[in-house]
This record gives C-alpha cells, sequence and structure tokens, in this order.
C-alpha cells in the first residue's frame, strides 16, 4: 500500500478527464497485471493511445505510444535506473537519468511522480521527466519539482530552460489528478 494514497483497488480503476475548455476527453484505466500496473489512455484531442507499465512502486518500465499504425509509433523502456532504450535494443543516452513520462495532452504525467515520491504536506521533491511531443515523437528530458501543498493538492515547476512553469494538481484519495490547473478535469 502507497503509504500517503488509499491503494488502487484490485479490480481496477477508470476515469475520463476533459480539457479545460471541455472541447476533448480522455479515456483511462489502471489495472494491475502480472506483477506490475498498466496505464491506458486513449486522447481524442490528438486521437493517440498511450500505454505505461509501471512498477509497485509507480516506477515507468515501459512507455508506448499509438497514434496511426497497429505496432507503437514510439516505444521505449528503461532498466530502473535511468538508462532508457528503444524497444529495437537501441540506448537513448539523450534519455539517460529520465525517471518518469510526461506528455502535456494527458493529467496522467502527473501520477507517476505523485505516487511515487510520496511527499508528507510541506515536502517538495525534484524529478526528471521525459516530456514526448505526441506530434513529432520528440522526448526531451526536463527537470520538474514537485510539492505539496495540501492533502490532496500539489504544486509542479518544470525548469524549461530560463522560463519557469508552475501549475496546481488536485488528486484523488488515489492520488490520481482529478484537476490540472486551467489543463484538465474530471469529465
Amino acid at each position: 500500500m502507497h503509504p500517503l494514497h488509499e491503494p488502487i483497488p484490485a479490480d481496477g480503476y477508470a476515469v475520463r478527464w476533459q480539457t479545460w475548455d471541455g472541447a476533448h476527453e480522455e479515456s483511462f484505466t489502471l489495472a494491475w497485471d502480472n506483477e506490475a500496473w498498466t496505464a491506458t489512455g486513449q486522447v481524442g484531442s490528438h486521437d493517440v493511445q498511450y500505454v505505461v507499465r509501471l512498477s509497485p512502486l509507480w516506477q515507468v518500465r515501459q512507455f508506448l505510444l499509438f497514434r496511426d499504425l497497429a505496432e507503437p509509433d514510439l516505444w521505449l523502456g528503461t532498466d530502473g535506473h535511468g538508462r532508457w532504450g528503444e524497444m529495437n535494443g537501441a540506448h537513448r543516452v539523450d534519455l539517460d537519468g529520465g525517471i518518469d513520462i510526461a506528455m502535456s495532452v494527458s493529467p496522467f504525467s502527473h501520477a507517476g511522480p505523485i505516487r511515487r515520491l510520496a511527499l508528507a504536506v510541506g515536502q517538495e521533491a525534484p524529478t526528471v521527466v521525459l516530456d514526448v511531443d505526441v506530434d513529432t515523437l520528440g522526448v526531451v528530458p526536463a527537470a520538474v519539482t514537485y510539492h505539496r501543498l495540501g492533502e490532496r493538492t500539489y504544486r509542479a515547476t518544470r525548469a524549461d530552460g530560463t522560463a519557469m512553469t508552475t501549475v496546481e494538481v488536485t488528486v484523488d484519495a488515489h492520488g490520481i489528478p482529478v484537476e490540472v490547473e486551467s489543463a484538465f478535469r474530471t469529465a
């Protein structure tokens, strides 16, 4: 059991998010399968599907992105120590050090760091996310600091070159986002 959030139900978890303006939706499921979590999202705004395999402690193991093919357009795996590669065996040195996956098109990006970091109220911790651009398939590391403001509220601060971007994230009892300030909310 995660020390600061209720456990995810054994029979799985499902939620629908919508963009802040209500124009697009994402269907999301989380299932326990073969000793790991499998997160699956269908993002309507970009007509993409993603699959993230997570360890029991919410460490990313694999990331798959499907756009218009039956096979993944992007398939990344990690050794669990910050070394990443494509599933064809090519080591992606440019991604080394990345811990979490982030996609600006999905609020699920915040769930992994929030659950994995297990912050108490008032604590903060840095992580390195791999930002995935679902249009270009580009992937770049970015530094993000999560600060737990309250029982269910976090602030994520991203360092993008010389600019800082901050967003508040509200989660449910399981640590899954229900609202990302000015971007997403549950449908």
